[in-house]
């Protein structure tokens, strides 16, 4: 089976981040899957095969290591099942959680996340990321403390107070992939709220073999149980948007429907677009 190319949480038909998207009969040896996903070079790449007793399983490779979630990659999974298979819910079996993902057939899907924690992030984690990223207290925004977030992965978040500041992202790479393959951390996600219902999002990458993701549904629903565990207003059960990517050149926009209690589970919304094959 061929892979599909499809770039989720595109923004008024552009953007989005790409995915590599495989259904089959039978899940692939790990080797081959790892291979393919190192092969189409995308931040993700998610493998799908039928369950004898209904729904699907689901794993994630990055091109360097498979991760146990993927949002960006299951909200493109969910495209292609709807365009496969028609409207409707979707069960998916993850390594280590059960979640679904509904399509509307037509390119816009919604995934349910694995439930959702955060804390605060380890005195010298958060020493030795913002010594990294070259924060200062004074970067930080005083209404929204640091927060180690996990739906499916472990991600800590910095809220900044200034966008400018967020936009000058920069870490010395193979410092911090060292970092989070000892800390088990998939992305490292910095924020700006922009009001209570809008926040600018950028997601270091490093342990992928990228410095950048340009939408991170996994991140998107950590940093949604963080803002139910932190009081944000509105929360819990409150709804606001992610815009990721901007400072790529890849705008993506992310809708995110906050768990209703603490440690529940959080809906993303995204519409998708169909990348044509490499040449």
């Amino acid at each position: 089976m061929p892979v599909q190319r499809i770039a989720a949480f595109t923004a008024e038909g552009r953007g989005g981040n790409p995915a590599g998207v495989m259904i089959a009969e039978e899940m692939p040896a790990p080797a081959a899957m790892q291979q393919i996903a190192r092969d189409v070079g995308y931040a993700e790449t998610v493998f799908a095969a039928p369950l004898p007793g209904g729904g699907w399983r689901v794993r994630y490779f990055a091109p360097e290591a498979e991760v146990a979630f993927c949002g960006h990659a299951t909200i493109a999974l969910g495209a292609a099942l709807g365009q496969r298979n028609g409207p409707g819910s979707y069960a998916l079996t993850l390594n280590s959680a059960e979640i679904s993902v509904e399509s509307d057939g037509r390119g816009n899907a919604t995934l349910t996340s694995p439930p959702s924690r955060s804390e605060p992030i380890d005195a010298a984690l958060r020493g030795a990321l913002m010594g990294h990223f070259g924060l200062m207290d004074a970067d930080l925004d005083p209404r929204l403390p640091p927060r180690l977030g996990d739906a499916g992965n472990r991600h800590p978040i910095f809220f900044l107070k200034d966008r400018a500041r967020l936009a000058a992202m920069d870490y010395p790479f193979d410092a911090v992939k060292t970092l989070m393959q000892t800390e088990r951390l998939t992305t490292i996600c910095l924020a700006v709220a922009d009001g209570p219902t809008l926040f600018h999002v950028r997601n270091a990458f490093a342990i992928g073999g990228l410095v950048e993701d340009p939408a991170t549904g996994a991140a998107a629903a950590a940093l949604a149980g963080a803002l139910v565990d932190l009081g944000w207003p509105g929360m819990p059960g409150g709804r606001f948007t992610i815009r990721q990517g901007e400072d790529m050149g890849v705008p993506c926009e992310i809708l995110v429907e906050a768990p209703t209690e603490p440690g529940g589970r959080v809906r993303l919304t995204g519409a998708t677009r169909i990348l044509p094959d490499p040449a």
